[in-house]
This record gives C-alpha cells, structure tokens and sequence, in this order.
C-alpha cells in the first residue's frame, strides 16, 4: 500500500460510558473528494449482556459495517456516531484554528472529517461514546485532576474570546482556549459546555452580534414556559456579564449511579433514529412510529410528543429539525424522549413548522390539523383538548414570566418578541377551548384542564 493510501486512512477505538467499555473501532477513509467510514462492534461488546444497538442505522452484529454521506450535508458516520461531533460553530473554531496554524506550516494537511470529530474533548462529548487510541488513549483529554471544559466562572473569558471569532478579530490563544469547548448540540450559534457552579455540566449560549433581539434571554423564556406547559426541559437561568446575558443551560446526558458517580447517557437524535438524510422531508408521524418500535414507555413520550407540537406552534419555534429532537437509552435498545432543547421563539417568521406533521398534512402551520391527528400520539378528543388547555395557559403567561428576574426582559423588550406568543394560533385555541367547555356545560359535565 503506497504512503499516500495510508495517509488517507485512519482508524480509532470507540467505547462507551464512564467506565468506557470497548464498544467497537471506527475507520474512516479518503480518496480524494471520496470519503467513508466503517464501524465494526467488539467481540466482548456483542458477548456483554447489557449490549445494544448504538444507532439505528447499524445492525448488532459482527464485521465491518459501511457509511457514505448521503450529501454534502450529511455525515460520513453513522447516526449516533455523527451526532457527538461538532455543531457547526464548534467546526468554525476548529476550522479557523487550524487556517492559522496553515499559516505558519503550510504542510500541514486539510482538516479531514474524523480530525473535526477527534477534536471535541472527551469529558464533555455528548452522549456515552468515547473515543480513544491504544497508543495515546482519550482522544482530547487532559491529565487526572485536570480539565479542559471550563468552569463558570471563565463564562467571561469565553465570551470574549467567541466574540473575536464572530468578528473575525481571533487571536491564536483566543483559538486554542476555545478547541474542544463547543458542543454537538445547535447550530452557527456561539456556545460553549462548561461546567457549573454545583460541578454539573451545561452549555453557555451567547448573543450574536447580528442579533436584533435578546435571543438568549427568549430561549430561557421558551424553557420556562415549556416547563409551565408540561414539558421535559433542562433547567435553564441567564448569566449576566455586565450588559451581556448568556442563557446557561443544564447538559440532560449526565446521571448519577447509585454510588454518586457521574455516568453518560447514551444519546442519538431524531434523525439518527430515522436515518434521515438532512435533505429529506420527514414527519412527526414517522418519530410517533419510532417511539412505538423502540420506545421504553411509548405512551407518555407520544403524548408529551403532541404536547411539544402545540407549545411549538404557539411560541412560534420554527426551527424544529430532526438534530433538535433527541432519544436517551435506557436499557436493552429501548430508548426515551429527551428533556426538550433548543426551543425558541421567533416574532419575525412564518408560523410553519421544518418538520412535517406527516407526508399528507405537511408542515404544521395550525391547531386543527394538530387536534385532527392526536389519536396517532395516543390522545383522544378530550385529552387532546386536555392538553391544549395547559400549554396556552401556559404561553398566555408568557409576559410575566419573561418580566422574572429568572428571564429579566425589560419592558421595552417585549414588543420585540410578542407577535411570536400573541397571534391568530392562541385566538383559536381560545376559541376551541371555549366552544369546548360550552358543549360540556350542555351535556352537564365538565372539561378537565
């Protein structure tokens, strides 16, 4: 094999949980513009009584198995495996370090995709997998007693240093403190994990500078309505840096054990369970028959599904694609919805969702296509009306809530984010409702909000 062919492939170990059990070896290979991947399962893995499935697009088995980018778009890895790599701010920053230090080396070769998904830190990768070298061990880690993720109380110092990458003003040190601290969670958005004051690992998410609105005080405001509406979400609060408030945001892919230990949960998004291709047009009707097949307790996760779909329509939250929907494992391939996240209100777009409904409704744009097919997520009429119920109670709160000092938007501010709560969508529910509770009343008894 010639040096060049061996340059082009490259192999690393993956394991899983805190323990780290080995789970299996990745290669990935490239041949000019050509790239894949191959995973293949560990003999002790496929022998352990508590293996399962680590994504949906692999199968439990021995031998390699292959995976080509559907797109441009998509990963060269498999589901579960592409969904701990970096967001695309965190490749930003991996991108424009490197585009320095090419500066000085020019030999330096072109980032390949398994060097983006190398570059995020060991303790902080989302999910369970890990992935290490025989020869050097974790991949990104640091010496025992040492860590790389940051503390709160650097919140400071990272936003600074993120601010001089969106200006395009970054500095090498600014680059090197940054590697390893983005997330695989969101989009060109800065962020970073950290670790908070009770030693939990969350995400620090910061203002843009071409934001027109306090985005992140409205991302913590939609959490705390989602969690009044019903919903699982991870706690979340705003930081202020003087004038500067950054939305700190708890990671849900961490437990403890029964001895106080952290542990990793392992995690693969909607479309990892789908094996959707970012370009495809999928449907919450094909996430409800996912949840039937491999789901832990199927019921309560269709019905907090729905729950879901109405907050979204009624706060507005538009961007709800499949890499912002994730499933938690429980046990034996069986696996749970996770705490919603990245939900947010946007005043100034089309009330339609990216995901579609199903392939004969399309997107969602209003309640009575939602009300039409709740019995698919197990809700019949009243229930459904049940739900309804508590989610605008919930929205119609949301003045005050964004007036807590939990959110802290001022009052000058809420003209900038109220089309997106006060709209046609919350009339209707209003409407419904009430033409609900007037039949009841007919009929002598009573709806059950």
């Amino acid at each position: 094999m010639t040096a060049a062919a061996l340059a082009a492939r490259q192999q690393t170990q993956l394991a899983i949980g805190q323990a780290g059990l080995p789970l299996g070896s990745l290669t990935y290979a490239r041949q000019g513009r050509r790239e894949h991947s191959a995973f293949a399962y560990a003999a002790a893995w496929l022998d352990n009584p508590a293996r399962f499935n680590i994504s949906a697009d692999l199968r439990l088995t021995a031998g390699h198995q292959s995976h080509k980018a559907a797109s441009a778009h998509d990963s060269v890895f498999h589901g579960a495996i592409a969904d701990t790599a970096p967001d695309a701010w965190g490749r930003r920053v991996i991108a424009r370090d490197h585009a320095k230090r090419r500066k000085d080396n020019p030999e330096l070769a072109a980032l390949s995709e398994l060097d983006y998904l190398l570059a995020v830190d060991d303790f902080s990768r989302i999910g369970a997998l890990r992935l290490y070298d025989a020869a050097d061990g974790w991949q990104r880690t640091v010496a025992d007693g040492q860590r790389r993720t940051p503390p709160l109380i650097e919140l400071e110092h990272i936003f600074q240093a993120s601010r001089a990458v969106e200006r395009g003003q970054e500095s090498a040190a600014d680059l090197r403190y940054l590697q390893g601290k983005g997330t695989s969670l969101g989009g060109m958005r800065p962020k970073c994990t950290l670790v908070d004051a009770d030693g939990w690992l969350a995400i620090g998410k910061f203002p843009s500078i071409g934001d027109v609105r306090s985005v992140t005080r409205g991302e913590v405001l939609a959490l705390k309505l989602a969690a009044q509406a019903g919903i699982d979400v991870p706690a979340a609060r705003i930081v202020d840096l003087g004038e500067t408030p950054v939305a700190v945001i708890r990671r849900f892919d961490r437990c403890l054990d029964h001895a106080g230990a952290v542990g990793r949960i392992p995690y693969q998004s909607a479309a990892s369970l789908l094996q959707a291709a970012r370009d495809d047009e999928r449907s919450y009707a094909e996430i409800a028959d996912a949840i039937r097949a491999h789901g832990h307790a199927p019921l309560p996760d269709l019905r907090q599904l729905w729950r879901r779909l109405v907050f979204n329509l009624l706060i507005s939250n538009v961007d709800d694609h499949l890499q912002n929907l994730g499933f938690l494992h429980v046990s034996h391939s069986q696996w749970r919805l996770a705490p919603a996240f990245d939900i947010n209100p946007f005043p100034d777009k089309e009330r339609e969702s990216k995901t579609w409904l199903s392939p004969q409704d399309g997107p969602i744009t209003d309640l009575p296509m939602l009300l039409a097919r709740a019995p698919w997520f197990a809700l019949d009429e009243t229930q459904a009306l049940a739900v309804l119920a508590e989610v605008r109670a919930a929205v119609a709160n949301w003045r005050q809530t964004a007036r807590s000092p939990e959110v802290g938007l001022r009052p000058a501010e809420l003209d900038d984010f109220a089309p997106a709560f006060e709209h046609k969508q919350m009339a209707e529910a209003a409407a419904l409702l009430g033409r609900q509770i007037f039949h009841q009343s007919q009929i002598g008894t009573k709806i059950t909000p």
